[in-house]
Order: C-alpha cells, then sequence, then structure tokens
C-alpha cells in the first residue's frame, strides 16, 4: 500500500470499492440463520481486514457494496466466488477510490421490509431486481443507501449490527403479507372440505 508521506494527514491512495449482485441459493435460502452467518462473520472479518461497507438483501438478492486495500478486496471477492450461499455473482464495479463512503460501518445489513419498500426515490428500482436494472442505477440505489447511512450517522439512530432476521422468514413474511387473502380463501375452502368428508364417513 502506497501513501503519501505525511504523518499529519496519510492520504491513502490503494482504496478501492467492490459492488456486486448476487442470488441466493437453495443452501443459503434453506438455513434460517445464513443472513446472521453472514452479517456475523463479515463483520469481524471485515474490521481485521479494514472493509467497510453495505450489505441489501430482498427478494432472493444481495447487493454489495465494500471498500478496502485492492488486495483485501481481492481476496474477498475470491471468498465469495466460492460461497455455496449465493450464485451467479456479477461484478459491477471494482474501481479505486478517493475515500469511503461508509466509513463507520464494518458491515451494514438491511433488508426491503425496512424503510426501502417506502421510500419514493426507490419506487423506479422495485420490486428490488438487481439483474433487471439499466446499467447505471446501481449507482442512484447505493447513492440512496449512502444517505440513510450518513442519516442514521447524524441522528444517533443506527441499528445494532448484525441485524437478527432469517432468509426464510423474509420470504415467507413477504408472501403471506402479499396473498393473504388468498391464502385465506384457501384455509376456509380446505376446512369445509374436510368437514364434508367427515360428515360423508359418519
Amino acid at each position: 500500500m502506497s501513501t503519501i508521506n505525511d504523518s499529519t494527514n496519510p492520504v491513502t491512495t490503494d482504496l478501492c470499492r467492490l459492488v456486486y449482485i448476487s442470488r441466493i441459493t437453495s443452501t443459503g435460502l434453506s438455513s434460517p440463520s445464513t443472513l446472521n452467518d453472514i452479517s456475523e462473520t463479515a463483520v469481524e472479518r471485515n474490521h481485521a481486514d479494514d472493509i467497510t461497507g453495505i450489505l441489501c438483501y430482498g427478494n432472493g438478492y444481495f447487493f454489495q457494496c465494500v471498500e478496502g486495500s485492492e488486495q483485501a478486496l481481492t481476496n474477498l471477492k475470491n471468498r465469495l466466488l466460492i460461497d455455496d450461499r449465493h450464485k451467479e455473482l456479477e461484478i459491477l464495479d471494482f474501481s479505486e477510490i478517493t475515500e469511503r463512503r461508509f466509513g463507520s460501518w464494518s458491515l451494514r445489513s438491511i433488508t426491503l421490509e425496512r424503510w426501502m419498500t417506502k421510500d419514493p426515490e426507490l419506487k423506479p428500482l422495485m420490486p428490488f431486481k438487481p439483474y433487471t436494472w439499466k446499467s447505471d442505477q446501481w449507482r442512484k440505489f447505493l447513492d440512496i443507501l449512502q444517505d440513510y447511512y450518513e442519516k442514521q450517522n447524524r441522528t444517533g439512530e443506527v441499528d445494532t449490527s448484525p441485524i437478527k432476521y432469517s432468509t426464510l422468514g423474509v420470504a415467507l413474511s413477504k408472501v403471506v403479507g402479499q396473498h393473504q387473502a388468498f391464502f385465506l380463501i384457501q384455509t376456509v375452502l380446505g376446512l369445509m372440505i374436510a368437514a364434508t368428508l367427515l360428515w360423508l364417513m359418519l
């Protein structure tokens, strides 16, 4: 790592950003602790490697932006490529940057069920399907995440990291929330059929 030799204000020139998207696998979805495991492991490891960033999960997709040295991010990328909890990893950006956007977060994890689905600026990017975004829309998404991060820093309302949630729970709550009427009708019909069969048997 090269730095400008100034003890009062050292400037790191070996600072990079890695942004990628991926899809969760059946292996990742089957474990209720997948997202918590990712967060807890990343917080510890990223802190040791001086990596900061943010991770977003929703609808079976991951969006992550991480910042650190080129070597640290290369090592992280190599670990990500062999992680069987996700697949189809697509790198959106791996480039040099002049400063960190998420400097005080070793890793923040957020889900779409929190504030994002209600944010008017995010409506053009919803439902959350990053593989369908236009080539530059991930930058808009990242800008909104940074605004959220900076607001939390200003107000001191930073969530305790990592947030506890499960991939299966997120998926089920989303399905049930969108299809409550359907499930209610199916339940009523099922009870009616069961009652009819019981009456016939008697």
